[in-house]
């Protein structure tokens, strides 16, 4: 089923009308908004893995009164309508987090998977921890951001860091209930927050708390690294080097599943790729390094390149195999 556009009150009317008890998602977007443009890309591809689900896309100012009436205030947002009701919404560009709502209320998700799928999932997805852990020296897993603690417990071990200077990358578990939920079990540890040192389970707030009692928490910390020298370290692991939302396996954006499917192409230029998403601290850092705002960034020889515009156009030119060789 395709993302449609929606232009009046009555057509969104009939929609909701016709939809009945089947979910409907809706993304109130904006034109100019490039955050709205990747997350269409992430609509259509769940419209095509979700056939039994309604996707449809609405300017928000141009419909004001349905904007109102839903409290719309940015964009973009999404709403999931059952039987003509919201039963859940979406407020920013989170492909993961829409993804895993479409998932839930569309109850695609089965319970029938094989022993083998099952270990499939479960190598995927410690994988994927180990590679949020050692993302960084110190690793927090909190509710919320060291900005906007969204627990009193989070709230005070980022105090207790920020009081020892500590520098930390952190992930906010509200926004991956897999990621909540398994690491629980990859550290046997039950509650959040979480805090890794050098890829190591350090505990919670009680520890954190004992270990600055002691004056053993600056020891603990693993010393301060160079942001510059770490996204240089990342920028020369290979040859090519592809900054990218998810990965080639799982791209979590449009222009990202885009870029690889152009290196792909390519079979004779390997290349290496790094989620962002998995690392706050570098997604922020690499925009200002580069002074390239946006991702996907291809990187050759420690050069940049750009992002999926210039690669589309060299590819289309047909000069990009010898850009990428260097």
């Amino acid at each position: 089923m395709a993302l449609e556009e929606v232009n009046s009150n009555t057509e969104f009317d009939k929609i909701l009308g016709n939809s009945s008890s089947a979910l409907t998602v809706v993304h109130f977007h904006a034109p100019w908004a490039l955050q709205c443009k990747q997350m269409n890309e992430v609509m259509t591809e769940l419209a095509k893995e979700n056939s039994h689900v309604k996707f449809v896309k609405l300017e928000a100012e141009n419909l004001p009164e349905i904007s109102l009436k839903y409290e719309i205030s940015a964009v973009p947002t999404f709403l999931l309508f059952k039987n003509q009701k919201v039963v859940d919404r979406l407020d920013g560009a989170n492909a993961p987090a829409l993804t895993k709502k479409v998932q839930h209320h569309a109850s695609i998700i089965t319970t029938t998977v094989t022993a083998e799928k099952e270990q499939d999932t479960k190598q995927d997805l410690n994988t994927r921890l180990k590679n949020i852990i050692n993302g960084a020296p110190n690793v927090l897993f909190m509710k919320g951001s060291p900005q906007e603690p969204r627990c009193g417990f989070s709230r005070q071990i980022v105090e207790l860091l920020n009081s020892h200077g500590a520098d930390y990358s952190h992930f906010d578990i509200l926004t991956d209930n897999e990621v909540r939920q398994g690491l629980k079990v990859y550290s046997n540890w039950p509650t959040y927050p979480q805090l890794y040192v050098d890829g190591e389970l350090v505990g919670g707030l009680d520890i954190v708390k004992e270990l600055a009692a002691s004056g053993e928490l600056t020891s603990t910390l693993s010393t301060k690294e160079d942001l510059n020298k770490r996204l240089q370290s990342l920028i020369s692991a290979a040859p090519v080097m592809v900054f990218m939302k998810g990965n080639p396996e799982g791209p979590r954006c449009g222009f990202s599943k885009k870029l690889c499917e152009i290196l792909k192409k390519y079979p004779s230029v390997p290349f290496k790729t790094f989620d962002i998403l998995e690392d706050q601290e570098v997604r922020q850092g690499l925009k200002t390094y580069s002074n390239w705002p946006t991702y996907p960034q291809i990187y050759v020889k420690g050069e940049l390149i750009g992002g999926i515009d210039i690669i589309t156009e060299l590819d289309k030119d047909g000069e990009l195999e010898s850009t990428l060789t260097g």
